[in-house]
């Protein structure tokens, strides 16, 4: 089977590349390769290169257990079986003080989050029990005036647009750079995890 572009930096074999199997775990949201390939030019262009370790991406949840991953990875195979993939409307710039980041709006990427939510109440820390409003960070850990003018020239010219979410990326904290430890493409229709 022939790989799109974006998956041709997915190793073979991530877990290698981990500092350790208990290392914290990322969930993100894989969006088409159209928009990713969008997402990862403006990341480039504004974050500072000295602290950009990591791609564009939308997080679900900040830091889950590593040693819980292969319990993890089950959950996460059966939500993606039962996960259509699903549109999302990229509506606007959001001003975070120091950064700026693509506001996203998707009720069933809040809807897939409060299920597996449930699955992983007892593990979850304070911040992954909060709510979340999805976005893109494309600018952080900047002046404010300087975020503020950016956040001002983007949303002059800014028009929303529609992005697709295909599916869900487990990566590993690696105390910066993150390694890739999991692929799951939605297959199938909502309500994957109950």
């Amino acid at each position: 089977m022939r790989r799109r572009s974006s998956e041709k930096s997915w190793p073979e074999d991530p877990l290698p590349l981990c500092a350790s199997p208990s290392a914290p775990l990322i969930l993100t949201l894989r969006l088409d390769e159209r928009c990713s390939t969008f997402f990862e030019a403006e990341r480039r262009r504004y974050f500072p290169p000295e602290r950009n370790f990591i791609p564009a991406h939308v997080t679900l949840f900040h830091h889950l257990p590593g040693e819980r991953q292969a319990e993890i990875e089950a959950d996460l195979r059966t939500a993606a079986r039962g996960q259509s993939p699903f549109p999302v409307q990229v509506s606007g710039l959001r001003f975070l003080g120091k950064g700026v980041a693509y506001r996203l709006e998707a009720p069933a990427f809040t809807d897939l989050r409060e299920r597996l939510s449930r699955v992983w109440a007892a593990h979850l820390t304070p911040q992954d029990r909060q709510k979340i409003a999805p976005h893109v960070t494309i600018r952080n850990k900047v002046e404010p005036a300087t975020a503020k003018k950016l956040f001002e020239r983007l949303s002059a010219s800014f028009r929303p647009f529609t992005a697709q979410a295909e599916g869900l990326l487990l990566w590993g904290y690696r105390g910066g750079p993150w390694s890739p430890r999991g692929r799951f493409p939605f297959e199938g229709s909502a309500g994957g995890v109950k």
